[in-house]
């Protein structure tokens, strides 16, 4: 069943304010949405890079597979470009690592 794009919005919102809180597996499901356009989000290797990062950071191993996975596919300057995005959200939400989920 196919959600809305309202309902990817939500479904994105949500995500961050988890992964703001701590969660890496809101992280990693950033990451899967904006890699593989799920729930009409649309494709962003740049910022799925981030998210996975961000989640390969905090031991998450899937996040570690997708990052090397979709970086193949990014020029150096993306890929650049999508680790300064994880440092920017790093410093902007104080957070140097975050929780992993139970």
């Amino acid at each position: 069943m196919a959600i809305g794009q309202k309902g990817a919005e939500f479904l994105n919102l949500s995500r961050l304010r988890d992964a703001e809180g701590g969660d890496v597996n809101a992280l990693f499901e950033l990451g899967v949405s904006y890699s593989t356009g799920r729930g009409g989000t649309a494709v962003d290797l740049v910022e799925a890079h981030k998210w996975f990062n961000l989640a390969a950071l905090n031991g998450c191993t899937r996040g570690q597979a997708c990052r090397a996975e979709i970086s193949v596919e990014m020029s150096a300057r993306e890929i650049a470009e999508a680790q300064k995005a994880a440092r920017a959200w790093l410093a902007m939400t104080g957070r140097g690592a975050v929780r992993a989920a139970a």
